[in-house]
C-alpha cells in the first residue's frame, strides 16, 4: 500500500522517467545540427577559397600583419625610414619607407585603393593599384582598402606627383605609391572617437560640457570632455601635438634664461607636514597614518635655498590646490615655474627680472616654432597673435588699475584682489590705451597678497608685489619676500585667522631667516596657463597633457 507522501507526489510527464528528450526537443536540436553542419561546409568552402587566392597572389610576400617576433626582419627596411614633414618635391620618382597610422582607408574598386596616412602633424595619400612593376594583386588591393583605422603600417613606395593637389592631405603635391606594406601594430574596429571628428576646435562655453552633436554640415562635435575620456585618441591630432610641443619649448627657453643668468635648478618637496601657506586650498594625504598635505608652490622651499646661500633658484615642478574652481582656466594640479633671486638694490629687480624672462620666451616661440605655430593655426587662426610692446611693458598700480575700472562703470574696490571678469575687462582697456596684450599691475594691497610679501615702507597697506598678464588674465604672481624673522613672525600673527610662527607648519621657515638671509624675491609662472593664452585656446585643459580638475582625476 503507497504512503500518504508517495500519494501526494506530482504525476511525471510520459518519457521523463527514462530521460528521453520531447519531440520539440529532438527537432530542435535536428536543426542546430543541419545549421552547424552549413556553417562548418560554409567555413571550410571560404578556407579552400582563400587557399586558392593565396596560392594564386603573387604579391603576399608584400603585406601582411608583422608578428612580434619578426620586427627584426624589418630592421633593414625601416632603418630608412623618413618623416611625413621632411618630404618634398626633390624626393620625386625616390623609393621611400615611411611609418605613420592609417587615418583612412577605401577600396575605390577592386584593383584601386587609397591609404590616407598620418604621421603626427602630417598626412599624404597613398595609392595601391593592382599591376606596376611589384605585381601588386588584387588580394593586396582588397586587403589596403580594409586596414582598420589608426593601424600602424610599415609602408614603401615610390614619391610621385598626383595630377590634382590632394585637398584633404596636409601634402597636397605630393603621394605615395606603394609597393609594400606591412601592419606593426592594428587598429581597433571600432574607435570611441574618430581622431579625424577631433581635427576641429572643441564647442567653449555651455555647449562645452554637453553630448557630442553635429554641426550644420554634418560633421561630428566633439566636446572637450569626450577627448579628454578618450586622450590617447585626441593627443594625435595635429594640434594636440603642436600644442604639447609648445608646452615643451617654454619650459626650455625658461630653463635657458635662467641657467644663462646663473640660476641654480632645484628639486623641492611635493609632500608637507601642515598647510603651510595659510590657505584652506590643500590636499591632506594619509602619511604612515599621520595627515600630510600636498604643497600649494615651492615658495618656502625657494626661500630657504637662498638663505641656504644658493643666491638664484628655480624649479619646474608640480602644483597643488584644492581649489574647487570649476573654470576654464583653474586646474587642482598645474606645472609651476618658479624663480627666486636675492636683490641688492631696489626690489623692483625681480619684476624687472620676470619681464626679460617673459619676453625671452614670447620671442623664443616667435623664433623657434614657427613649423608648431603653423600646424596651430590651421584650427586657430588667430595662435600666436600676441601684442608686445616695444621698450617695457606697461607697468600700472594696482590702484590705478582700479581707477581704469571705476571711469569705465565697473564697480572694483582698491582694498581686494581683483576679480577674473574684472581682470579681463582691465586687459581690454590696458589694450585700447597702450596696444599690448602684456603688461603688469604692481603694489597690491596687503589683504590680497600673501603673509610672506614685503610689506610698503612707506605705505604699510600696499605690497611690493606684481601680477604680470596675458590677454587680461593673469599668469605670474611674485614680490619681494620678507627676509626679517620679527617682521615675517609679526605679520603671520597679524593674519586672520593668526598663524603661529613655532608650529610645525612653520618654525623650520621662520628659522631659516633667524640665521640671517639676504633680501630677495621672485615669481611663480603657470606653464599651462601661458600655452593656453599663447594660443587663443579656449580651455586651460586643451593645454594640460592629462587634466586634474575638481570633476577629474582620470585618465
Amino acid at each position: 500500500m503507497a504512503s500518504q507522501e508517495d500519494q501526494s507526489m506530482p504525476e511525471r510527464p510520459k518519457g521523463e522517467e527514462t530521460g528521453a528528450p520531447s519531440k520539440n526537443a529532438q527537432k530542435k536540436a535536428a536543426k542546430e545540427r543541419e545549421k552547424a553542419e552549413k556553417a562548418a561546409k560554409r567555413q571550410e568552402q571560404e578556407r579552400q577559397e582563400r587557399a586558392i587566392a593565396d596560392a594564386n597572389d603573387t604579391a603576399k610576400h608584400l603585406y601582411g600583419k608583422l608578428a612580434d617576433g619578426t620586427i627584426e626582419s624589418s630592421k633593414q627596411q625601416a632603418s630608412g625610414i623618413i618623416a611625413l614633414r621632411h618630404l618634398s618635391g626633390k624626393h620625386e620618382n625616390q623609393q621611400v619607407t615611411v611609418r605613420a597610422r592609417v587615418h583612412n582607408a577605401r577600396v575605390q574598386s577592386a584593383r584601386l585603393a587609397f591609404l590616407d596616412l598620418r604621421q603626427r602633424t602630417e598626412n599624404i595619400q597613398a595609392v595601391i593599384a593592382e599591376g606596376g612593376g611589384r605585381e601588386i594583386s588584387k588580394q593586396m588591393v582588397k586587403w589596403c582598402g580594409g586596414l582598420n583605422k589608426e593601424s600602424i603600417v610599415l609602408l614603401t613606395g615610390l614619391v610621385k606627383t598626383p595630377k590634382d593637389p590632394i585637398h584633404s592631405a596636409t601634402i597636397q603635391n605630393l603621394e605615395l605609391h606603394v609597393e609594400r606594406v606591412f601592419v606593426v601594430s592594428e587598429g581597433p574596429v571600432q574607435l570611441p572617437m574618430q581622431v579625424k571628428d577631433a581635427m576641429h576646435p572643441p564647442p567653449v562655453g555651455e555647449e562645452a560640457e554637453g553630448e557630442d552633436q553635429v554641426d550644420s554640415q554634418g560633421v561630428p562635435v566633439v566636446t572637450l570632455n569626450t577627448r579628454l575620456n578618450n586622450r590617447v585618441l585626441s593627443l594625435r591630432t595635429p594640434t594636440d601635438q603642436a600644442v604639447f610641443q609648445i608646452n615643451g619649448a617654454i619650459c626650455e627657453l625658461f630653463r635657458e634664461h635662467l641657467l644663462k643668468h646663473q640660476f641654480q635648478e632645484i628639486q623641492t618637496p611635493k609632500i608637507a607636514g601642515a598647510a603651510t601657506e595659510g590657505g584652506s586650498g590643500v590636499f591632506e594625504i594619509n602619511y604612515f597614518n599621520t595627515p600630510a598635505y600636498l604643497t600649494q608652490s615651492p615658495q618656502f622651499y625657494k626661500q630657504m635655498a637662498i638663505a641656504g646661500d644658493m643666491e638664484k633658484v628655480f624649479e619646474i615642478g608640480p602644483v597643488f590646490r584644492a581649489e574647487n574652481s570649476n573654470t576654464a582656466r583653474h586646474l587642482t594640479e598645474f606645472t609651476g615655474l618658479d624663480f627666486e633671486m636675492e636683490i641688492y638694490n631696489t626690489w623692483e629687480e625681480v619684476i624687472d627680472f620676470a619681464e626679460d624672462l617673459l619676453i625671452f620666451i614670447f620671442n623664443g616661440l616667435r623664433e623657434r616654432c614657427k613649423y608648431w605655430m603653423e600646424v596651430i593655426q590651421r584650427e586657430y587662426p588667430e595662435a600666436g597673435n600676441f601684442k608686445i610692446p616695444e621698450g617695457r611693458a606697461p607697468r600700472i598700480r594696482f590702484a590705478d588699475g582700479i581707477k581704469m575700472l571705476n571711469e569705465s562703470g565697473v564697480a572694483a574696490s582698491p582694498d581686494e584682489d581683483i576679480s577674473t571678469t574684472n581682470e579681463k575687462t582691465l586687459g581690454r582697456l590696458v589694450f585700447e590705451k597702450y596696444s599690448t596684450d602684456f603688461y603688469f599691475l604692481t603694489h597690491y594691497p596687503t589683504a590680497a597678497r600673501p603673509f610672506y610679501t614685503h610689506l610698503s615702507p612707506t605705505d604699510n597697506s600696499l605690497t611690493h608685489s606684481y601680477d604680470a598678464f596675458m590677454r587680461g588674465q593673469e599668469i605670474v604672481s611674485g614680490a619681494q619676500r620678507i627676509h626679517n624673522p620679527t617682521m615675517l613672525a609679526e605679520r603671520m600673527q597679524s593674519m586672520e585667522p593668526p598663524l603661529d610662527p613655532e608650529s610645525d607648519g612653520f618654525k623650520h621657515y621662520v628659522n631659516a631667516f633667524r640665521m640671517g638671509c639676504a633680501p630677495h624675491g621672485g615669481g611663480g609662472f603657470g606653464l599651462n596657463r601661458i600655452t593656453m593664452l599663447w594660443l587663443g585656446l579656449g580651455n586651460i585643459r586643451q593645454a594640460t597633457l592629462f587634466p586634474r580638475d575638481p570633476g577629474r582625476k582620470a585618465p
